[in-house]
């Protein structure tokens, strides 16, 4: 263990040393030399600005440059991290109607220019710069045209500086989503001044991305839900580049379109409530669903299975489960250990959930969201059926994995069913984890069996199988205490555990991105003391 620490510190010590040296040398004279070779030709191609509209945040109402303050705008200020990223970044532009002053616009660009040119850690980071790019091209009615050739001059020269330093440093960086940003930062200054080299390299990257970002049936390898609808955001920008500028559009970006966009149909469309699962958070979908029909993008799924999950639904309910093993180390950073946890929907109503994923991973709920606790299925002993190391980022990936086998599925008009098993829990206490639930529609009723088979009974464990409700959800224990009711707006349930013992108490909700909120959970606990226990439970709807 002395060695293991030893050799870790000496690993930590080279690598920052390492550091240090890369950012003096990106700092010195000749590296700018190198990255301020540029071609002289102009801005060719500019790109509807409503393009990005899936991507923009900002209030619809557009507004006049004159109603922004950019006295001394780019002087050191004492800001958060967040408002200096999107002050750097220019997706304000985007906010801005076409009335608004050309020539306010652009000195306010070339007040940038002359103040950052040069490489800074903080301004010229990948996704900073990446988007920066993007919004100056894409913006170029008010921050290109009509300008002076010494202003163009100068702001080409800036943009392909920027992308010089952004081909040389990407293959560094162990962001994906950096990576994505860049390689479409990229692409665009190639369509847009027609440099054969910029697209070429970009093309390489952009396949690469898929390669190794994307499984054999084009699915995230994060497994994240959220990420694949970040993925499919920018395959698709690319492509309306490419379509709108009339160059050719490669196979393999329309192929990861096609499955990704299939995928996304089957976790969005129709269906109101966002799935917890690994990393996902509450979100409206609806500016890109509309985004997608204005552009003629009509994805179809007629499977009900994708990326490890199964999505069971019909015009009123919804039975989502997560049957997938866990990612990577590499992509693992939002996954959550919620093997076999699933939710359950009846009519746009979330009857049982996950709790959610708390994104700021250097904040302590992050770690606790992804423990299993914090998901609709067993855990033993407060542990969680994988376990997770800090990263010296601060990111929690895994560490020990699990395997899913016995996998069955069934579907048809009046009856659902999965099973499944893992054996997260084996290594350590000697167990697998069995659960099968079925969904009767004419009744309608949720009925699921949990099986923990022991091979060792003679150390003790406790178990829990928690059922996350919604923090509007209404809870109340009969008075016999064998049911618990559910009361959610306009629809009741009962759940029912005979020959269990079941509660319910409070727990945490990290639906909404970072933030969290009080909510119950129903709780069926015990001791393991034989080799095999069958746990029956039941959710039934009240007439």
């Amino acid at each position: 263990m002395f060695l293991k620490n030893s050799l870790n510190y000496l690993n930590d010590f080279f690598t920052l040393l390492n550091t240090q040296a890369r950012q003096y040398y990106l700092n010195s004279r000749l590296y700018d030399k190198k990255i301020s070779r540029v071609t002289s030709n102009n801005l060719q191609y500019k790109p509807s600005p409503s393009l990005l509209d899936c991507f923009i945040k900002y209030n619809k109402e557009k507004k006049n440059i004159n109603s922004f303050l950019f006295n001394d705008i780019w002087k050191d200020q004492n800001i958060s991290l967040k408002s200096y990223k999107n002050l750097h970044s220019f997706f304000w532009l985007f906010s801005l109607d076409l009335r608004s002053s050309k020539n306010d616009v652009q000195s306010v660009v070339l007040e940038w220019i002359d103040k950052n040119s040069d490489y800074n850690i903080s301004s010229w980071e990948i996704d900073t710069l990446s988007k920066r790019v993007i919004s100056w091209i894409s913006n170029s009615k008010i921050s290109y045209e009509d300008s002076n050739e010494n202003y163009k001059k100068k702001f080409d020269e800036m943009i392909k500086k920027q992308i010089n330093h952004l081909i040389n440093e990407i293959d560094r960086s162990t962001w994906v989503d950096d990576k994505m940003v860049g390689c479409s930062a990229i692409i665009l200054a190639g369509i847009s001044y027609d440099d054969k080299n910029f697209i070429s390299y970009g093309f390489k990257l952009l396949r690469k991305i898929i390669k190794v970002s994307f499984d054999d049936q084009g699915f995230p390898k994060s497994r994240n839900i959220r990420q694949l609808i970040f993925y499919l955001k920018y395959f698709i920008l690319i492509r309306e580049w490419l379509k709108e500028s009339q160059n050719e559009i490669p196979e393999h970006l329309n192929e990861i379109i096609f499955y990704l966009g299939q995928s996304y149909v089957l976790f969005h469309k129709n269906i109101e409530p966002n799935f917890l699962f690994n990393g996902n958070q509450i979100s409206k979908n609806s500016n890109f669903d509309n985004y997608l029909k204005r552009l003629g993008y009509n994805f179809k799924n007629g499977n009900f299975e994708a990326g490890g999950y199964i999505v069971l639904r019909n015009k009123k309910y919804c039975l989502v489960s997560d049957l997938g093993a866990p990612p990577e180390k590499e992509f693992s950073k939002d996954y959550q250990s919620g093997a076999l946890s699933f939710e359950f929907i009846s009519n746009s109503n979330k009857i049982i959930c996950n709790s959610g994923y708390f994104q700021n991973y250097k904040h302590q709920l992050n770690l606790i969201s992804k423990s299993t606790a914090c998901h609709s299925s067993l855990n033993v002993d407060n542990s969680s059926s994988v376990s997770f190391i800090k990263q010296t980022s601060g990111e929690n990936k895994v560490n020990s994995s699990l395997k899913i086998f016995n996998k069955k599925i069934s579907s048809n008009k009046n009856y659902w069913s999965f099973e499944a098993s893992h054996n997260g829990y084996n290594k350590k206490f000697g167990i697998i984890h069995h659960r099968k639930i079925e969904f009767f529609h004419e009744i309608p009723k949720l009925s699921g069996i949990d099986r923990i088979e022991k091979k060792n009974t003679s150390k003790e464990c406790n178990f829990e199988i928690r059922f996350h409700l919604d923090p509007v959800a209404k809870v109340m224990k009969t008075q016999d205490g064998k049911s618990i009711y559910i009361g959610l707006k306009n629809e009741g349930w009962k759940f029912t555990s005979l020959n269990n013992n079941i509660s319910f108490e409070t727990g945490l909700y990290f639906g909404n991105k970072n933030n969290f909120v009080e909510n119950q959970n129903i709780l069926i606990s015990s001791k393991i003391l034989e080799k095999e226990i069958i746990i029956n439970w039941e959710i039934e709807k009240i007439k």
